[in-house]
């Protein structure tokens, strides 16, 4: 088995909306690692989507190429789509057939029968939380537990890669936690994922390759620890007062915070400044009102993600 299990060259898909086009993917290039969890972040409208739908053949490149295991999107797609499993946001689950038909109708179509395959649509209703909702139709159910169906879906068959556009809507902290850890022990097991989330914690705790887009173009691509160093001296401070001291803003208005947020006794910081710096700041703050609690850390990929996309603005 080949080390790439996705390929992307060059890869530009523009809409005719105007006279000039809109450019939704520019020039794009990357590959995936078989047996990764990757992460395509990027702002609303950076062209995540729209590089999902190429890659799932639900779109066609205007130049360039993408290759899935081999297979190239556009010129064999069926090859394609038999190896894969996608969520994509606007997809809808079957409305009219009940959660366990849509589970076993899904694996039928590709080729699952039997027994093993109803045995595994019950472990699977168990794992997503469906079980007491197996006989309900889709329809009557709410756009959260419809999106439960739609990567529930994705664990009757062992498709080798899997696309999920926000996976976690409308799932609670639980259920959330419980689907990241199947999809680390897919991975583990040489399953390739590829992942887009507007909640950046489930990428910093999911991905081991991210790429950043931004208006259709890479800003950035690597492993966290990768992204942190194109964010130099950046540094996420939390404390927690017994009560926020009166001058918080004016002391720490001359430290030009990146992001200021105070919740009750709790102010958090994002500061751009050397380390001698921050902990100065951090004294004279304590000195206006007593720390309870105190964290220092490195920056976050929401700052990271934050910092790159604002500058390509």
């Amino acid at each position: 088995m080949s080390d790439t299990a996705i390929r992307v060259d060059h890869l530009v898909k523009t809409y005719r909306r105007s006279a000039d086009g809109v450019r939704a993917v520019d020039d794009l290039s990357f590959t995936v690692k078989t047996g990764s969890i990757f992460g395509l972040l990027g702002p609303n409208g950076a062209g995540k989507t729209t590089t999902l739908r190429i890659l799932t053949t639900l779109a066609r490149p205007t130049s360039g190429r993408a290759e899935v295991l081999g297979f190239d999107v556009a010129t064999s797609p069926l090859d394609v789509r038999r190896r894969i499993g996608v969520v994509i946001q606007e997809h809808a689950a079957e409305l009219f057939l009940s959660v366990r038909d849509n589970l076993l109708t899904f694996a039928r179509f590709h080729g699952l029968a039997g027994a093993a395959m109803r045995d595994r649509a019950d472990e699977v209703m168990v794992t997503f939380g469906l079980d007491t909702e197996a006989n309900r139709k889709v329809q009557d159910m709410s756009g959260g537990f419809r999106r439960r169906v739609q990567v529930a879906k994705m664990f009757m068959t062992d498709t080798p890669i899997i696309f999920l556009d926000e996976f976690s809507t409308g799932m609670d902290p639980i259920l959330k936690r419980a689907v990241m850890a199947l999809l680390r022990q897919h991975a583990a097991r040489g399953r390739t994922i590829v992942l887009t989330t507007q909640i950046l914690t489930e990428a910093e705790e999911l991905c081991d390759d991210i790429l950043i887009i931004n208006k259709g173009r890479q800003i950035a691509r690597g492993t966290l620890e990768t992204l942190k160093t194109l964010v130099s001296r950046l540094s996420d401070v939390t404390l927690t007062f017994d009560r926020v001291p009166d001058r918080l803003r004016e002391i720490v208005a001359p430290h030009r915070p990146v992001r200021m947020d105070v919740e009750h006794h709790t102010v958090r910081l994002t500061l751009r400044e050397q380390e001698a710096s921050v902990i100065d700041l951090v004294g004279e703050l304590s000195r206006e009102s007593r720390v309870l609690r105190v964290e220092i850390a490195g920056a976050s990929l929401e700052d990271i993600f934050v910092e790159l996309t604002q500058e390509k603005d």
